[in-house]
């Protein structure tokens, strides 16, 4: 390929919408708050969660002065993301509202984005073992001649035979530390990236129904290729390529045994020691990567049958003969337009006048009906006690947290150096609670290891969250002494 294909390539791929977002005015401002919203926890939202959920993200950053060129608001941004094809909206069986979630193009420009940050060195170690592995899993599979096949299964033998002897000796070699976790991070990257896969596959199942409904209205013939298959009862979007790939990736998926393989190799590898140097993101995500693939697969599943039932539909019901007139009209009528092209100038008239319209077409999910109530303003407040914090919920909630209790117990133990005893609200005092609540539930799980609980006693702990407010809490009184300053050391 010379450098004019190259170029002329390039100008192509500058019209897609991946390179429209990363050139886009305010790419930084419009990747983070997409990457934040449709990217992280939930991956589609109702119309109304989407817009309540950005114009508090805009109203944020104009409360921090970074919002001086976003003047727009939410709804419009929406519409506009719409346009540039960064977003997709989709009205699902039986649901109110529409949902948006990512194109694969801006999914696709965001990760490239995200991956500039992220350093790897040139070749990598693991990098090198898997494409020396795949290539070796190719070499064998693709075998034919049964002699190579026997030598290759031999050498095999005599290594894991080696390898037996060599454990049995006592001699055990691992992977250190280091090693394992760069291999970690590249089954992770490896993983995140399958899971990505099911957008475009869900996309090639959409291009392929459309086409096939094309190619069954434009067929002349009474009986065409995909309207003979049809009427046969054959699945034309399941025995596609696209969907006998994915029914044999489905089938892998829900293979018990391979579950039980897969989540027992993940449960062992979070046990590991060098796992513990994973940060919070990529541990989640290890944790929910068999639910993750499951629920991602099922969508795609569904839309598959979804596709397919709905194609035979508009077969059975005939309703493409309907289509096919309409098509078949609109041919004679750009025909006979083409015939007259030479005769009759484009800015004759031609005796009648057409009122177009000048309204603007939205969606009602853009719309917001008034409600005069909104405009009453209720002057009674209602004071609310604290909120009580139980020790029975400590363990729960320090189950499903990730509790910095190593700052906690240094702050705990220099305290104790000046002062005979703390509670947590004296701790507070003097400390900052850098976890907001989960620092709350720190200090109660050390109370109750290293603290004495004064039974049937509370106190009011307050502190400041990272947003800057001030909260208040009830907790149960727990005394830190310096007779037991040596444990928390």
């Amino acid at each position: 390929m010379n450098h004019r294909e190259r170029i002329t390539r390039y100008r192509h791929l500058r019209e897609q919408s991946q390179w429209k977002l990363l050139a886009a005015d305010h790419a930084p401002e419009i990747i983070g708050l997409l990457q934040s919203l449709l990217m992280q926890d939930e991956r589609t939202l109702s119309t109304a969660v989407l817009h309540e959920r950005l114009q508090r993200a805009l109203d944020d950053l104009k409360a921090d002065e970074l919002s001086r060129d976003l003047p727009r608001t939410a709804q419009a941004y929406i519409a506009h993301w719409l346009a540039q094809g960064w977003l997709e909206r989709r009205l699902p069986d039986g649901a109110d509202q529409e949902q948006y979630e990512l194109s694969t193009q801006a999914a696709q420009a965001i990760r490239f984005a995200d991956s500039l940050e992220q350093a790897r060195a040139a070749a990598t170690e693991s990098r090198l073992a898997l494409v020396i592995e795949q290539l070796s899993q190719l070499a064998a599979l693709t075998e034919s001649n049964p002699d190579a096949r026997l030598s290759a299964l031999r050498d095999e033998r005599d290594r894991i035979d080696a390898e037996i002897a060599r454990v049995s000796g006592g001699k055990v070699s691992s992977l250190d530390g280091k090693r394992a976790l760069e291999r970690t991070r590249q089954i992770i990257g490896l993983a995140d990236e399958l899971t990505e896969d099911f957008r475009r596959v869900r996309d090639d199942f959409e291009r392929l129904n459309r086409e096939f409904r094309e190619r069954i209205i434009d067929d002349e013939g009474e009986r065409g290729d995909v309207l003979s298959k049809l009427f046969e009862g054959v699945d034309v979007i399941g025995d596609s390529d696209a969907g006998r790939s994915f029914e044999a990736f489905w089938r892998l998926l829900n293979d018990a045994e391979q579950s039980a393989q897969l989540d027992a190799a993940l449960e062992t590898v979070l046990a590991r020691g060098f796992a513990r140097k994973l940060d919070r993101n990529e541990r989640t995500f290890l944790r929910g990567f068999t639910t993750t693939m499951l629920e991602r697969g099922g969508q795609v599943h569904d839309v598959l049958q979804h596709f397919a039932r709905s194609l035979r539909g508009f077969v059975q019901s005939r309703g493409y003969l309907e289509q096919r007139r309409l098509n078949q009209l609109l041919k004679q009528a750009q025909g006979e337009a083409l015939g007259l092209r030479d005769h009759i100038p484009a800015q004759r008239g031609i005796g009648r006048d057409l009122q177009l319209t000048t309204s603007r077409l939205r969606s009602l999910s853009q719309w917001k009906l008034h409600d005069p109530r909104q405009a009453q303003v209720d002057g009674s407040v209602q004071r609310n006690d604290t909120a009580a914090i139980s020790l029975e919920s400590v363990g729960d909630l320090v189950a499903a947290s990730e509790i910095d209790f190593r700052t906690l117990r240094r702050d705990l133990h220099d305290l104790l150096g000046e002062q005979p005893r703390l509670s947590i609200a004296q701790v507070l005092e003097h400390r900052e609670a850098p976890q907001g609540l989960g620092s709350i539930i720190g200090y109660l799980s050390l109370g109750t290891r290293h603290g004495e609980v004064a039974t049937d006693q509370q106190e009011i702990a307050q502190w400041r969250g990272g947003d800057g407010q001030w909260r208040r809490a009830r907790i149960p009184l727990i005394w830190f002494t310096q007779e037991k300053r040596h444990e928390l050391a």
